[in-house]
């Protein structure tokens, strides 16, 4: 299989509802395809800018403008770009749908009960306790998208199947050949 059209996509939804994991799994399957793709995750975006960095929508906004300016160097340089960020503020939303190339927008649904089940990071926990302030699914409201190119079902389907799922919307797309 090879690559089509150059893509970026942006895998959103809450923390902890599989965004990375279904990124990083349909990298290494599209990587096995010889299709040239990197992954940028918004909390490694987030340590690369530095520890003064919050969670203020300022903040947020800041990592979103890194990973639009990553993504297009890639499709630049003839790579395709996976993004899995949180993305929860309209104004997030508005800038990647603006400022993004060949944007394909995924939205990975899961409940904010099976995110604070799954909590890799032990964030939910660290909310309850008063660790943290604001984790937006928890102690504010998680919108979805409005018509979101994709949708997965996190709770419903495995990692792999979700990436399966994404190469065969890529290949109806064009993407992939």
């Amino acid at each position: 299989m090879a690559s089509g059209k150059l893509f970026a996509l942006w895998l959103m939804g809450p923390t902890s509802g599989g965004k990375t994991t279904i990124a990083k799994t349909l990298c290494d399957l599209l990587q096995e395809k010889n299709i040239p793709v990197m992954h940028y995750d918004g909390d490694e975006i987030r340590n690369l800018l530095g520890s003064n960095l919050g969670f203020e929508t300022e903040d947020r906004l800041k990592v979103v403008k890194a990973l639009v300016y990553f993504s297009n160097k890639m499709l630049k340089s003839g790579i395709n770009a996976v993004v899995s960020a949180l993305t929860a503020n309209s104004d997030a939303r508005r800038y990647v749908a603006e400022n993004l190339h060949n944007i394909i927008r995924c939205y990975v649904k899961c409940s904010i009960e099976v995110c604070a089940q799954r909590d890799p990071k032990g964030l939910y926990k660290m909310t309850q306790q008063g660790s943290i302030g604001t984790l937006i699914g928890f102690n504010s409201e998680y919108l979805p998208p409005d018509n979101p190119d994709i949708t997965l079902d996190a709770e419903k389907y495995s990692p792999d199947i979700n990436a399966e799922k994404i190469i065969k919307y890529l290949s109806h797309r064009g993407c992939l050949k």
